[in-house]
């Protein structure tokens, strides 16, 4: 499916990937690699892809879910927030692959209007179209 891309942004990784540096061409932001732990590395101060995407995720379903709330009539209640986590690890089928789940804090609002702005704020979101196809994102909504 085409996209008429309306923004584009450049990033460069150096160094081991996982375990190097990554800088915005633009130069706004540069960020130093760490490899967590949990998969082999020796983890400490640092990012990583994951803690990118949880990042960039949460932020762009936030912004989504004001589109989505000018088609449903449904009104994003102040204070609401939505937090991404993101997990790695290896695949049954091989090769590594990534989860994600996403807790939607929707204050005051009913259960019925939270679960269908989430639901169409799925459709909206560029980081859950990007991922649908292989990541069965998780989402847990409360007031």
């Amino acid at each position: 499916m085409p996209v008429d891309a309306k923004y584009k942004t450049k990033a460069t990784a150096s160094g081991g990937g996982r375990d190097g540096k990554t800088k915005l061409d633009d130069g706004t932001m540069a960020l130093d690699l760490v490899v967590p732990k949990e998969l082999g590395g020796l983890g400490g101060e640092g990012a990583n892809p994951e803690k990118l995407f949880a990042l960039g995720y949460s932020a762009c379903f936030l912004g989504a879910m004001r589109v989505a709330s000018q088609q449903t009539k449904i009104k994003v209640p102040e204070g609401s927030t939505v937090t991404a986590e993101i997990g790695i690890g290896p695949r049954s089928e091989g090769g590594f692959g990534i989860t994600a789940a996403l807790d939607v804090y929707l204050p005051g609002l009913a259960e019925d209007e939270a679960k269908t702005l989430v639901e169409t704020t799925h459709g909206i979101c560029p980081y859950s179209n990007a991922i649908k196809a292989s990541v069965d994102v998780q989402t847990t909504t409360h007031a």
